[in-house]
């Protein structure tokens, strides 16, 4: 006996288009987000199946599980057809609005700024290079506001130094900094 899917899945097609996707090179886990994502649409049925192959190729693993905010997406199926595999949609009423959480095999999650389907080019691009170099703090509306404005280019990789930004502390003789200000030298 064959075992059948009750859930709705989504099939990777030859129509499927190339996901535009950044990834921090060494995902380095410094930042709120791993890199970026400008799907087409706010389909999830329809992007979905695309990204999941670009990070499968990217990463050189496969793709387990996909997170998605309940708000932010239209049409989000329980499983997306995979090479080989279904993955798993799950989809939640507290997550970031701008981000979409991946679980691959043996590796931490990959959190993803999505930057929305209908944003000017230029602004995205800029969107989808930010999200690989910020560093601590910085919020993905952050992300997303810089990369429209003229400070585009201001936000840079803080690794100097871990601020406790849950509890409000800081380390010693640590001056807070602004990620999205660089300071005038």
């Amino acid at each position: 006996m064959t075992p059948e899917l009750l859930a709705h899945s989504t099939p990777l097609t030859d129509t499927t288009p190339e996901a535009r996707l950044s990834l921090d090179p060494d995902l380095g886990r410094r930042g709120a987000v791993d890199g970026g994502w400008w799907p087409y649409s706010q389909d999830a049925a329809v992007e979905l199946p695309g990204l999941i192959a670009a990070l499968d190729r990217r990463l050189d693993r496969p793709v387990r599980r996909v997170g998605l905010p309940l708000g932010s997406w239209d049409d989000i199926p329980h499983r997306v057809a995979a090479p080989g595999r279904q993955v798993k949609v799950g989809w939640f009423r507290n997550m970031d609005p701008h981000v979409v959480t991946l679980i691959c095999e043996a590796m931490e999650p990959v959190n993803l700024l999505v930057v929305p389907p209908g944003t000017e080019s230029g602004t995205a691009a800029h969107a989808l290079t930010l999200a690989t170099r910020c560093a601590g703090a910085t919020r993905p509306t952050d992300i997303l506001t810089a990369a429209a404005s003229s400070d585009a280019g201001s936000i840079a990789r803080d690794d100097s130094r871990a601020v406790w930004e849950g509890e409000g502390g800081q380390i010693a003789g640590h001056q807070g900094s602004d990620p999205l200000r660089e300071e005038a030298s």
